[in-house]
């Protein structure tokens, strides 16, 4: 059974190392039509992608590139994007040149035709998925969930704690878990919140009495919101001079359950960049049905449905 991952992840195996190191090996591939994966290397004014293959160049014909590309609902930018990137493709053929150099005809459509029908067709929200963020904008992070098809994380589905841009919490090229929050139109769109756990998980990682580490989230004229986990976020007394993004050192006073609270006492606050911590999920594989992130003792209920439309 074929698993079709994110671009990239096929790239530095043996096995696709292996149908490169020779024409023979390649031919090999062809026939079989395995999917394998090489940096692309140049793309030209025609928006035909030039492939390293090691032992030979391989050309992704411009309407080759991308499902959508002939049908003119995907731009050519799904092309050039992916220069000095790895891609996904089967060889359809080889080519002699004029002086008998052989090159290998590709295609990235075909594979990702296939990781339609046979997988990406198949999912229903709720299930937990693999992806890879590919780029970040001001409304939500796009992910490849597989062999480069795009699906989007709305930046309101990115954690409990509440960020300015998706940036504070993801990286280009980064490896992530997400959950299908919908499938409309064959358009899947992802949720990510659900798998980092939920408050009472989350606070079990603290205790009161302890100084921890934390980011500034907000400041507003009643407190500071500081976060603790990307599920998890306290408040502490308002203070001047405080501004979003900024590192933190803060005394937990006391977390109240029925309330979802954290109370904090900001020791510290200063500028400093660090990488994001790894991702810690909760939830890795299966598929859920229902999550809820309130304590069963809150009034106060937040949870996510996963329903099939």
């Amino acid at each position: 059974m074929t698993v079709y991952q994110p671009e990239g992840a096929l790239l530095l195996t043996q096995e696709n190392q292996n149908a490169m190191k020779s024409f023979a090996a390649l031919q090999e591939a062809f026939q079989s039509q395995r999917i394998l994966e090489a940096r692309a290397l140049v793309c030209d004014n025609a928006h035909n992608l030039t492939v390293d293959l090691g032992c030979m160049p391989g050309i992704i014909p411009r309407e080759e590139g991308a499902l959508g590309i002939r049908e003119g609902t995907v731009k050519d930018i799904a092309m050039i994007s992916r220069v000095n990137k790895p891609v996904c493709f089967v060889i359809t053929g080889f080519e002699k040149g004029p002086a008998g150099e052989v090159t290998a005809r590709l295609s990235r459509r075909q594979v990702q035709e296939q990781c339609v029908r046979e997988y990406l067709s198949t999912l229903v929200p709720g299930d937990i998925i693999e992806g890879r963020i590919t780029h970040l904008e001001s409304f939500g992070a796009f992910v490849d969930i597989g062999c480069g098809m795009p699906s989007l994380i709305p930046i309101d589905a990115i954690s409990i704690s509440r960020i300015t841009h998706p940036s504070d919490r993801f990286y280009p090229g980064q490896a992530i878990k997400a959950v299908v929050r919908s499938v409309e139109n064959n358009r899947i769109t992802l949720s990510h919140k659900e798998l980092l756990g939920s408050w009472e998980q989350n606070a079990a990682l603290f205790h009161s009495g302890e100084t921890v580490a934390g980011i500034v989230r907000s400041s507003e004229s009643y407190g500071v919101f500081v976060e603790l986990t990307p599920n998890l976020a306290g408040l502490a007394e308002p203070q001047e001079n405080v501004v979003p993004g900024q590192q933190a050192s803060v005394y937990i006073k006391s977390m109240i359950p029925e309330k979802m609270k954290v109370k904090l006492i900001l020791v510290d606050c200063f500028e400093a960049v660090y990488r994001p911590s790894p991702l810690r999920y909760f939830l890795s594989e299966g598929r859920l049905e229902s999550w809820r992130y309130s304590p069963e003792c809150s009034p106060k209920v937040i949870e996510s449905r996963f329903e099939e439309e």
